[in-house]
């Protein structure tokens, strides 16, 4: 059968079980648009390419789920973009993809392998652009490597550690002519059961501590369900606090189980408060714990026994010495783990370390605030939205908000999806992947996306394809009318109190009507200022069909 390498390309993807494509087509993408058209693909369109990409990455994320309750589907975004001006405006959230760890095969077009030494208009090394941020980068030459190609960059992007890979397709590659056939896929291997000695030492920590604390990081989610059971497991069977890792994004334990105190913040002195008394560290899963300023190690108890646990060799012993260093899958790692401790820990020790965490989770407990007749603070829109969303997935890109809605509500598996990098322009976009994901899974699950104002601007067009393709969600804004995140951080860096600066570039002034904005792309929108009306607004727009946007006025 002879086909083009657009038609092959895409025959690959549907027999791999790719059903959403998502875009921002040009001329050199013209060969896989247009075949596109002949498939059951449903082409999804961005009106920036970022936009693409962070919808790309929130269904990858979120078809991750669904593929640990059905081996059947798979957990890949795919997204085209236009040659080098269109990928380097995809970057910012393909950025955010490496960090959250979402397997998307980002693809950019590119002019036909003998014209590209002119340089012609558009040009540009797409490979060398994407490469910083990918786990592998590459371009296809020729229509007969194709296959074997487009079959790599998949697996490449669902093998453990997770994360995005780039291919570059040349407009000749694609309108080649070729008898080549899609490669199967073959199966997606995990991390590994760790090695057997290090995995003995780690046990062997947490049963002969004093007073064991664990950190837990997203690499225990995106390894499943069952990773975090164990992950819950083995806190219970040690009597461990757990603690989130900076910069959490998704559920790794319950956050409402007796045993979870906090995630960890960005103030080092904080974090040593937290951890100082421990005196074994287990870090599962966790990821770079590096903030803005200062380093990692400064965060944690330089005396203590620290372990890692981690599916990716490069984060273990990284930034701090790794005294137990087990590389492998965490849920299997951790399923053991919890195994060998129940066998040796006995009920007396055990109470004993429940009660220390008790006093942890006291000297972090914080009193609820009474809605007042103003603006509702950040912790009450966080509350707000707990109680009005119910058994949802809420999509978080709220850099100050986002933290009060991490300590306010309790999070069960699967419930949260977050920003990972700390850029700027991620949520929403995923907000909508994930809502696009969710349909096509014919669930019930609502999805809300959590953005802060400054966030939503990024990227409002992002509203536009939710509604040209009838997705049904609620976006809640956080609204305090500027850039909150850098005023604190002003102040943390320079010192001083805010009467000492102007805040330059830091406040929405005039404002923008987010409002009108979100209606001029075809939404439902409304704007709430009283802290007693938010629940009941976020209520009706989980309620009403489509995109709602709600914006809420937030005290600064």
């Amino acid at each position: 059968m002879t086909r083009t390498g657009a038609d092959l390309f895409l025959d690959a993807l549907g027999q791999y079980g790719v059903t959403k494509f998502f875009g921002n087509p040009g001329t050199t993408e013209l060969p896989v648009v247009h075949a596109i058209s002949e498939t059951d693909l449903d082409y999804v369109l961005g009106l920036h390419e970022d936009v693409a990409v962070g919808m790309a990455a929130g269904y990858a994320s979120t078809r991750r789920q669904h593929a640990d309750a059905d081996p059947g589907v798979l957990p890949l975004g795919v997204v085209n973009l236009h040659v080098a001006p269109g990928l380097a405006h995809g970057l910012g959230n393909l950025y955010g993809a490496k960090f959250s760890g979402a397997p998307v095969l980002v693809t950019a077009g590119n002019y036909a392998t003998d014209f590209q030494h002119e340089e012609p208009i558009l040009h540009g090394d797409i490979e060398s652009m994407a490469r910083q941020f990918t786990k592998w980068s590459a371009e296809v030459k020729h229509v007969d490597a194709l296959p074997t190609m487009v079959r790599r960059a998949v697996r490449v992007a669902l093998t453990p550690p997770t994360g995005p890979v780039f291919l570059g397709l040349p407009v000749d590659v694609m309108t080649a002519e070729t008898d080549a056939e899609p490669e199967r896929l073959g199966a997606i291997q995990n991390a590994g059961a760790g090695d057997p000695a290090q995995v003995e030492a780690a046990v062997e920590a947490v049963v002969g501590a004093e007073e064991p604390a664990f950190v837990y990081g997203d690499a225990i989610a995106r390894a499943g369900t069952d990773a975090v059971e164990n992950a819950t497991r083995l806190a219970e069977v040690s009597g461990a606090r757990v603690h989130g890792e900076f910069i959490i994004s998704e559920v790794n334990m319950p956050t409402g189980h007796d045993q979870w105190v906090s995630s960890l913040g960005g103030d080092a002195e904080e974090v040593a408060g937290l951890l100082g008394s421990a005196d074994v560290l287990l870090l599962a899963g966790r990821s770079t714990d590096t903030t803005a300023f200062g380093q990692a190690a400064d965060r944690l108890p330089q005396d203590a026994t620290l372990v890692h646990v981690s599916d990716d060799a490069w984060q273990v012993g990284k930034n701090e010495p790794a005294d137990v260093a087990v590389v492998g899958d965490p849920g299997l790692v951790l399923g053991a783990m919890a195994d060998a401790v129940a066998e040796r820990l006995d009920d007396v020790e055990r109470e004993r370390r429940l009660e220390r965490v008790r006093e942890a989770k006291r000297r972090v407990a914080s009193e609820p605030e009474e809605p007042g007749s103003g603006p509702a603070t950040k912790a009450q829109l966080a509350r707000s939205l707990h109680s009005a969303s119910g058994h949802s997935l809420i999509v978080n890109e709220g850099v100050t908000a986002g933290g009060a809605l991490r300590r306010e509500v309790p999070f069960e598996p699967e419930g949260h999806l977050a920003n990972k990098s700390g850029g700027l322009g991620y949520g929403l976009p995923a907000a909508v992947g994930a809502a696009i994901a969710e349909a096509e899974a014919g669930g019930d699950r609502d999805v809300l996306g959590l953005v802060g104002d400054g966030s939503y601007l990024y990227y409002p067009q992002t509203i536009y394809s939710a509604v040209r393709h009838g997705i049904d969600l609620t976006v809640v804004v956080a609204n305090n009318a500027n850039y909150r995140i850098l005023k604190d951080n002003t102040l943390w860096l320079l010192g001083g109190t805010e009467d000492d600066y102007e805040f330059t570039g830091m406040d929405f002034d005039p404002p923008v009507d987010l409002v009108r904005n979100a209606e001029s792309h075809g939404a439902t929108a409304r704007r709430v200022e009283a802290a007693t009306d938010v629940t009941e607004a976020i209520r009706e727009g989980v309620a009403e069909t489509g995109p709602v946007v709600v914006d809420v006025a937030i005290r600064d």
